[in-house]
């Protein structure tokens, strides 16, 4: 799930970039500490909304609210700072459209298979893993919200549990108990009647 699968067609008019005007090195420094963070933003909005077209939609904007911010960012953490804005947009996209379904099918994702799967010369093993990714994809998708976003952002993410206590705003024992649980009812899922041994 990880290696460049998740690319969104992020799409900066001249218009909407005019509304945040940079100095020519601060875009420039926008583009080089941010931008590589866009997979992750991406793979988090994936997880949160279940849609890619959603997702694609959340990092369009929570890119644009960073640039536009991105003068008040006091330099630490960049990839945790993105995450929030990006967990901020998708917390208000669901507000402003509560009523429609967030549940989606598995098979509408369209992501890129890494190329070193297209290379394989084993159609059965590309179509095993695939369907092995797809099928720890969904299981992850039924997770309920908070505890899918703080599995995603450690297992993921990598990221620590301070950075993802920052991007959910709650305390860090929090943070533990909602991975704890996250990784139990995944276990549960995956292992149906293996799985009550099972502890974080």
């Amino acid at each position: 799930m990880r290696g460049g699968l998740f690319r969104p067609r992020l799409v900066f008019s001249a218009a909407k970039a005019a509304e945040a005007p940079r100095a020519p090195d601060q875009a420039e420094r926008f583009r080089t500490v941010m931008l590589p963070h866009m997979d992750a933003a991406y793979t988090l909005a994936r997880y949160l909304t279940r849609d890619p077209s959603a997702a694609e939609d959340i990092v369009q904007e929570a890119f644009l609210r960073a640039y536009r911010s991105f003068a008040d960012w006091r330099g630490e953490a960049p990839k945790a700072w993105l995450l929030a804005i990006v967990r901020n947009c998708f917390l208000t996209s669901v507000s402003t459209a509560a009523a429609r379904a967030q549940t989606r099918d598995i098979h509408d994702w369209q992501g890129e298979v890494p190329a070193e799967l297209i290379a394989s010369d084993d159609p059965e093993s590309l179509l095993a893993d695939r369907s092995e990714a797809a099928m720890l994809r969904g299981t992850i998708e039924q997770l309920p919200e908070p505890f899918r976003e703080t599995l995603v952002l450690r297992e993921l993410e990598e990221m620590s549990y301070k950075d993802i206590a920052t991007i959910a705003q709650v305390p860090i024992g929090t943070v533990m108990s909602r991975l704890s649980r996250a990784r139990q009812m995944l276990a549960e899922l995956l292992l149906p009647g293996d799985a009550q041994g099972v502890r974080a």
